[in-house]
């Protein structure tokens, strides 16, 4: 599924500022939650919004979208974001003090990772599977995450009854209005431990270390991360788990420079090679190829081998290879070498030639007549 264009979405332009993104989306959500918005076409428009605000409020997903225009290597759209309404909760504070929300079982979701990874130029072009030790709490054996000790087993929150919310009624000059916040004792799980597990102390959740496979798709770049939904922390009492976010640091290349999806490359040739044309050998991601130079080639003139670049990061074709000429002059000439330049100068005009200074020896020889 193609993403939208979440400045769209929001009506807001593409340079907002975060207070004008935030209270864009406060406005389009309280329009289009579907317990006020009966229209069967306000459910998906609500997820669409919260969908753009989750990209548009992140600095690093808003960088990332702004440059490739998606937040996903693999380009799955909406389908990897958070769930709408714990969206909705967090921005209205609670469930946002308008009634919204009742019929739902808020719970804190478990923190979002973040690691690194170093790769080669090859691979972020190509892409490649790496393996990471990923530290992460995760459900506690003993307990089954439940955070009770093995022979009990939690109870329903006495504050809530189990709903894992409370209500407050406020008044207002606009009427009365419903508060629906988590439950204080319970923390929105709607049960409590009265016998913490001696494993976890309650918590349901253990350290360990994890290898885990993450997938990096050709035509990565540096700084970009990857996104691996549910592979963050788990939430306390068995809630959904964060996500987890890997970034890519692609190791520098001794001949290859990135432009986009461009690779740059330079070639250094003789002065004899640039005035007379020859055949070189360019190095490229598919390995050496033969570039002709045409007799006269002009220092920086750019050769274009199409289709050697970097790959589309979403599967569209790749980008060129760019041959930079340089042609490097000489600072040491043999006596042979440098009778024939001086016999270039004058066949082209240019006879003035200057002499090679003496070194010190030659001028002491010279005044003692040596």
């Amino acid at each position: 599924m193609a993403e939208k264009d979440y400045y769209s979405v929001l009506g807001i332009s593409r340079d907002a500022s975060q207070e004008e993104i935030k209270k864009a989306y406060r406005q389009l959500a309280r329009t289009y939650h579907p317990d006020v918005n009966s229209d069967p076409g306000a459910e998906e428009r609500f997820k669409e919004i919260n969908g753009a605000y989750e990209v548009l409020s992140d600095p690093e997903k808003r960088q990332m979208y702004d440059r490739f225009g998606t937040v996903s290597p693999s380009g799955n759209g909406y389908g990897d974001f958070r769930d709408p309404f714990d969206i909705f909760a967090e921005v209205f504070g609670g469930l946002g003090g308008f009634g919204f929300g009742q019929g739902r079982q808020s719970v804190s979701r478990g923190q979002d990772l973040r690691v690194s990874v170093d790769i080669t130029f090859e691979e972020a072009a190509f892409g490649v599977e790496k393996t990471l030790e990923v530290q992460r709490a995760e459900a506690c054996d003993t307990c089954n995450g439940t955070g009770a000790e093995p022979g009990t087993r939690p109870e329903r929150c006495p504050t809530c009854n189990g709903a894992g919310k409370v209500r407050r009624t406020q008044q207002t000059f606009l009427g009365s209005f419903v508060n629906i916040t988590p439950c204080p004792t319970c923390n929105g799980t709607g049960t409590v431990v009265r016998t913490p597990c001696h494993a976890c102390h309650g918590s349901g959740r253990v350290r360990r270390t994890r290898r885990v496979p993450v997938n990096i798709p050709a035509g990565v770049d540096d700084g970009m991360s990857v996104r691996l939904p549910g592979g963050g922390e788990p939430g306390e009492h068995n809630a959904p788990p964060g996500d987890l976010y890997v970034a890519i640091h692609v190791q520098p290349h001794p001949h290859f420079r990135r432009r986009d999806n461009d690779v740059i490359v330079e070639l250094k040739v003789n002065v004899a090679q640039a005035a007379l044309g020859t055949v070189v050998s360019v190095p490229t991601l598919e390995g050496p190829r033969d570039v002709t130079l045409q007799p006269g080639t002009q220092p920086n003139t750019v050769i274009r081998l199409r289709g050697l670049g970097i790959p589309h990061l979403r599967g569209n074709g790749r980008g060129d290879q760019l041959v930079i000429v340089q042609v490097a002059v000489p600072t040491k000439l043999s006596d042979s070498q440098r009778q024939l330049f001086e016999d270039l100068a004058q066949s082209l005009g240019t006879a003035v030639v200057v002499e090679e200074k003496q070194s010190f020896v030659d001028r002491l020889k010279e005044t003692l007549g040596l």
